[in-house]
């Protein structure tokens, strides 16, 4: 059953993909709502699963926030020495690094495994929990397929680069839930994974995304079209519990 849900996660995630191909002429608008669901997903989603799910302390500081910090420090970390070393190379300093892109986009389709895994792992705790945590997984891969072939097409890879990110993104969720068959993966290290990668997700939407959307425009609209889908990520959440 979890990996026929699955199914429909990854229907979900190429059809964001699709729309976020298709709006390239509105590319301000189409990064100001990447940015929205980015910072949706990691404030209202991740980061307080990932702080029940991983509920001890590191000195006073529960160990998914600490990890969440981390995860914003290395990708700043990844980028910055990126840059420097295309620098090194003759290249412009405000050019973007593809590799940053990639890099980005492979840690996106790490969190659709995950989400395969805790899809499996809900199934295997009874149908009605399945069903809940399949309603929050199929909502929201619609952002995590929009969202990695976006970043992928930011840093400057080319249009199949970012097809081949979002075709691995969407088959992520199968291959976990159909793992799940064979292993279960501690509450605590999911926990601590979801901070990480918020962290890390965060970086890319405030250091990023939001920034370049921007840049050449900066509308109301672009400013809009970034609360809609912080307020559509609020949605998909409340209807999931």
């Amino acid at each position: 059953m979890a990996v026929f849900v699955a199914l429909g996660a990854f229907l979900m995630t190429l059809f964001g993909g699709w729309v976020a191909g298709r709006v390239t002429d509105r590319r301000h608008l189409v990064l100001g709502l990447a940015g929205g669901l980015m910072l949706g997903v990691v404030g209202l989603d991740l980061l307080p699963e990932a702080v029940e799910a991983a509920g001890a302390e590191v000195f006073g500081v529960p160990q998914a926030l600490l990890l969440f910090v981390g995860g914003f420090l290395l990708a700043h970390l990844v980028e910055r020495l990126l840059a420097v070393r295309q620098a090194a190379h003759g290249a412009d300093r405000d050019e973007r690094v593809p590799q940053v892109g990639l890099t980005a986009a492979a840690a996106m389709v790490g969190h659709s495994l995950m989400d395969g895994i805790a899809l499996g792992a809900a199934f295997q705790i009874g149908g009605g929990m399945g069903a809940t945590v399949a309603l929050a997984v199929i909502t929201h891969d619609f952002a995590d397929g929009f969202n990695t072939y976006t970043i992928t097409s930011l840093y400057g890879n080319a249009r199949h680069k970012a097809v081949v990110m979002l075709v691995a993104d969407a088959l992520a969720p199968i291959v976990g839930a159909a793992s799940t068959l064979f292993f279960s993966l501690p509450e605590e290290l999911l926990g601590s994974y979801l901070g990480f990668f918020g962290g890390a997700l965060l970086y890319l939407a405030a250091a990023e995304i939001l920034p370049e959307a921007h840049h050449d425009h900066p509308a109301r609209s672009t400013l809009a079209c970034t609360v809609a889908g912080v307020a559509f990520i609020w949605l998909v959440v409340g209807l999931s519990h």
